[in-house]
Protein backbone atom coordinates (compact mmCIF):
# COMPACT_ATOMS: atom_id res chain seq x y z
CA UNK A 1 0.00 0.00 0.00
CA UNK A 2 2.30 2.47 1.11
CA UNK A 3 4.55 1.56 -2.21
CA UNK A 4 1.76 2.01 -4.43
CA UNK A 5 1.02 5.83 -3.13
CA UNK A 6 4.75 6.69 -3.18
CA UNK A 7 4.37 7.14 -7.01
CA UNK A 8 1.13 8.51 -7.02
CA UNK A 9 3.04 11.50 -4.89
CA UNK A 10 6.20 11.67 -7.26
CA UNK A 11 3.80 12.18 -9.93
CA UNK A 12 1.57 14.73 -8.38
CA UNK A 13 5.12 16.19 -7.54
CA UNK A 14 5.74 16.61 -11.71
CA UNK A 15 2.72 17.76 -12.71
CA UNK A 16 3.15 20.60 -10.57
CA UNK A 17 5.97 21.24 -11.57
CA UNK A 18 5.34 20.89 -15.30
CA UNK A 19 2.37 23.68 -14.47
CA UNK A 20 4.49 25.49 -12.53
CA UNK A 21 7.06 25.84 -15.45
CA UNK A 22 4.08 26.34 -17.99
CA UNK A 23 3.02 29.19 -15.94
CA UNK A 24 6.54 31.10 -15.98
CA UNK A 25 7.12 30.66 -19.78
CA UNK A 26 3.60 31.74 -20.53
CA UNK A 27 4.24 34.76 -18.40
CA UNK A 28 7.61 35.39 -19.31
CA UNK A 29 6.40 35.78 -22.91
CA UNK A 30 3.48 38.23 -21.94
CA UNK A 31 6.15 40.17 -20.54
CA UNK A 32 8.42 40.53 -23.56
CA UNK A 33 5.31 40.95 -25.77
CA UNK A 34 4.30 43.60 -23.75
CA UNK A 35 7.54 45.32 -23.75
CA UNK A 36 8.00 44.97 -27.30
CA UNK A 37 4.60 46.41 -27.81
CA UNK A 38 5.52 49.47 -25.66
CA UNK A 39 8.79 49.92 -27.26
CA UNK A 40 6.60 49.98 -30.93
CA UNK A 41 4.41 52.16 -29.74
CA UNK A 42 6.76 54.82 -28.39
CA UNK A 43 10.01 54.41 -30.08
CA UNK A 44 11.51 56.77 -27.77
CA UNK A 45 13.49 60.10 -28.16
CA UNK A 46 12.99 61.19 -31.67
CA UNK A 47 16.23 63.07 -33.70
CA UNK A 48 15.10 66.69 -34.84
CA UNK A 49 17.79 67.68 -37.59
CA UNK A 50 17.47 71.28 -38.87
CA UNK A 51 18.16 71.92 -42.17
CA UNK A 52 20.51 75.31 -43.06
CA UNK A 53 19.16 76.72 -45.97
CA UNK A 54 21.77 77.15 -48.67
CA UNK A 55 23.32 80.61 -49.20
CA UNK A 56 21.77 82.46 -51.79
CA UNK A 57 24.15 83.22 -54.50
CA UNK A 58 25.28 86.58 -55.00
CA UNK A 59 24.45 88.90 -57.70
CA UNK A 60 25.94 91.96 -57.08
CA UNK A 61 27.49 93.30 -60.14
CA UNK A 62 31.66 94.27 -60.13
CA UNK A 63 32.18 97.53 -60.08
CA UNK A 64 34.57 97.43 -63.29
CA UNK A 65 31.58 96.46 -65.27
CA UNK A 66 30.19 99.64 -65.61
CA UNK A 67 33.53 100.34 -67.89
CA UNK A 68 32.81 97.29 -69.78
CA UNK A 69 30.75 97.35 -73.07
CA UNK A 70 28.29 94.68 -73.13
CA UNK A 71 29.25 92.31 -76.83
CA UNK A 72 31.76 94.51 -78.44
CA UNK A 73 35.10 93.59 -79.37
CA UNK A 74 37.20 91.60 -76.69
CA UNK A 75 40.44 93.32 -77.91
CA UNK A 76 38.86 96.88 -77.41
CA UNK A 77 38.09 95.70 -73.73
CA UNK A 78 39.36 98.09 -71.12
CA UNK A 79 42.20 96.66 -68.72
CA UNK A 80 39.88 96.73 -66.02
CA UNK A 81 37.83 94.42 -67.81
CA UNK A 82 40.22 91.85 -68.30
CA UNK A 83 43.09 88.94 -66.79
CA UNK A 84 46.52 88.80 -68.98
CA UNK A 85 49.07 86.72 -68.82
CA UNK A 86 52.16 88.95 -68.60
CA UNK A 87 56.01 88.58 -69.67
CA UNK A 88 58.13 91.29 -67.72
CA UNK A 89 60.97 90.13 -69.49
CA UNK A 90 59.84 91.31 -73.06
CA UNK A 91 62.20 93.90 -74.67
CA UNK A 92 61.29 97.13 -74.17
CA UNK A 93 59.67 99.07 -76.84
CA UNK A 94 59.00 95.96 -79.03
CA UNK A 95 55.65 94.81 -80.21
CA UNK A 96 54.66 92.01 -77.49
CA UNK A 97 51.63 90.10 -77.30
CA UNK A 98 49.74 88.58 -74.04
CA UNK A 99 47.07 85.57 -74.00
CA UNK A 100 44.47 87.64 -71.74
CA UNK A 101 40.58 86.28 -70.38
CA UNK A 102 37.49 88.63 -69.75
CA UNK A 103 36.91 89.04 -66.11
CA UNK A 104 33.46 87.54 -65.01
CA UNK A 105 30.28 89.11 -65.95
CA UNK A 106 31.91 90.55 -68.69
CA UNK A 107 30.50 89.68 -72.39
CA UNK A 108 32.55 90.31 -75.33
CA UNK A 109 32.84 88.78 -79.20
CA UNK A 110 35.32 87.82 -81.86
CA UNK A 111 35.78 89.99 -85.24
CA UNK A 112 32.63 87.46 -86.55
CA UNK A 113 30.69 88.62 -83.62
CA UNK A 114 31.05 85.08 -81.76
CA UNK A 115 31.19 85.20 -78.19
CA UNK A 116 34.22 84.88 -76.69
CA UNK A 117 35.96 84.24 -73.37
CA UNK A 118 40.07 84.06 -74.38
CA UNK A 119 41.76 86.28 -76.85
CA UNK A 120 45.31 88.16 -77.64
CA UNK A 121 45.85 91.47 -77.12
CA UNK A 122 48.73 93.26 -79.02
CA UNK A 123 50.89 95.56 -77.26
CA UNK A 124 53.88 97.32 -76.82
CA UNK A 125 56.54 96.18 -74.07
CA UNK A 126 56.74 99.19 -71.42
CA UNK A 127 55.82 99.67 -68.01
CA UNK A 128 53.13 102.42 -67.63
CA UNK A 129 55.15 104.85 -65.62
CA UNK A 130 57.16 104.76 -69.12
CA UNK A 131 54.05 105.56 -71.29
CA UNK A 132 54.32 108.99 -72.90
CA UNK A 133 52.20 111.58 -70.93
CA UNK A 134 49.23 111.34 -73.49
CA UNK A 135 48.24 108.27 -72.18
CA UNK A 136 47.67 109.04 -68.51
CA UNK A 137 46.16 111.55 -66.57
CA UNK A 138 47.69 113.08 -63.26
CA UNK A 139 46.42 114.81 -60.69
CA UNK A 140 46.77 118.56 -60.04
CA UNK A 141 48.29 120.67 -56.77
CA UNK A 142 47.20 123.91 -56.17
CA UNK A 143 49.75 124.63 -53.52
CA UNK A 144 53.30 124.79 -54.80
CA UNK A 145 54.73 128.04 -56.21
CA UNK A 146 55.47 127.88 -59.78
CA UNK A 147 56.86 131.47 -59.59
CA UNK A 148 60.04 129.77 -57.67
CA UNK A 149 63.20 129.50 -58.97
CA UNK A 150 64.02 126.89 -59.93
CA UNK A 151 60.72 126.04 -60.78
CA UNK A 152 59.09 123.68 -58.16
CA UNK A 153 57.76 120.41 -58.70
CA UNK A 154 55.03 118.64 -56.48
CA UNK A 155 54.40 114.21 -56.19
CA UNK A 156 51.16 113.60 -58.81
CA UNK A 157 49.20 110.74 -59.04
CA UNK A 158 48.76 109.62 -62.55
CA UNK A 159 46.35 106.96 -63.91
CA UNK A 160 46.71 105.53 -67.45
CA UNK A 161 44.09 105.82 -69.75
CA UNK A 162 41.23 102.95 -69.65
CA UNK A 163 42.03 101.63 -73.35
CA UNK A 164 45.85 101.45 -72.79
CA UNK A 165 47.59 98.83 -72.36
CA UNK A 166 51.07 98.40 -70.42
CA UNK A 167 52.94 96.61 -67.64
CA UNK A 168 52.93 97.09 -64.09
CA UNK A 169 50.68 98.91 -61.80
CA UNK A 170 48.47 100.97 -63.98
CA UNK A 171 48.44 104.33 -61.29
CA UNK A 172 51.99 105.08 -60.27
CA UNK A 173 53.42 108.35 -58.53
CA UNK A 174 55.54 111.07 -60.35
CA UNK A 175 57.13 114.24 -59.62
CA UNK A 176 55.64 117.03 -62.31
CA UNK A 177 56.31 121.16 -62.13
CA UNK A 178 54.25 123.04 -60.25
CA UNK A 179 51.50 124.40 -62.73
CA UNK A 180 49.28 126.51 -60.58
CA UNK A 181 49.97 129.96 -58.63
CA UNK A 182 47.57 131.98 -56.76
CA UNK A 183 44.35 130.37 -58.32
CA UNK A 184 45.93 130.42 -62.28
CA UNK A 185 47.01 128.03 -64.25
CA UNK A 186 50.70 128.43 -64.45
CA UNK A 187 50.36 129.08 -68.51
CA UNK A 188 47.61 131.87 -67.52
CA UNK A 189 49.94 132.95 -65.11
CA UNK A 190 52.64 133.11 -67.86
CA UNK A 191 50.36 135.27 -69.94
CA UNK A 192 49.43 137.69 -67.57
CA UNK A 193 52.72 138.44 -66.02
CA UNK A 194 53.95 139.36 -70.25
CA UNK A 195 51.08 141.57 -70.56
CA UNK A 196 52.22 143.28 -67.35
CA UNK A 197 55.45 143.30 -68.36
CA UNK A 198 54.97 144.54 -71.77
CA UNK A 199 52.16 147.42 -70.32
CA UNK A 200 54.89 148.44 -68.23
CA UNK A 201 57.61 148.71 -70.88
CA UNK A 202 55.12 150.57 -73.07
CA UNK A 203 54.68 152.77 -70.53
CA UNK A 204 58.27 153.55 -70.11
CA UNK A 205 58.93 153.87 -73.31
CA UNK A 206 56.36 156.83 -74.47
CA UNK A 207 57.46 158.59 -70.89
CA UNK A 208 60.90 158.81 -72.16
CA UNK A 209 59.19 159.92 -75.93
CA UNK A 210 57.52 163.07 -73.74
Amino acid sequence: MAAGVRPLRGLRVLCRLLLFLSQFCILSGGEQSQALAQSIKDPGPTRTFTVVPRAAESTEIPPYVMKCPSNGLCSRLPADCIDCTTNFSCIYGKPVTFDCAVKPSVTCVDQDFKSQKNFIINMTCRFCWQLPETDYECSNSTSCMTVSCPRQRYTANCTVRDHIHCLGNRTFPKMLHCNWTGGYKWSTALALSLQVWVGVHVQLTVGLHR
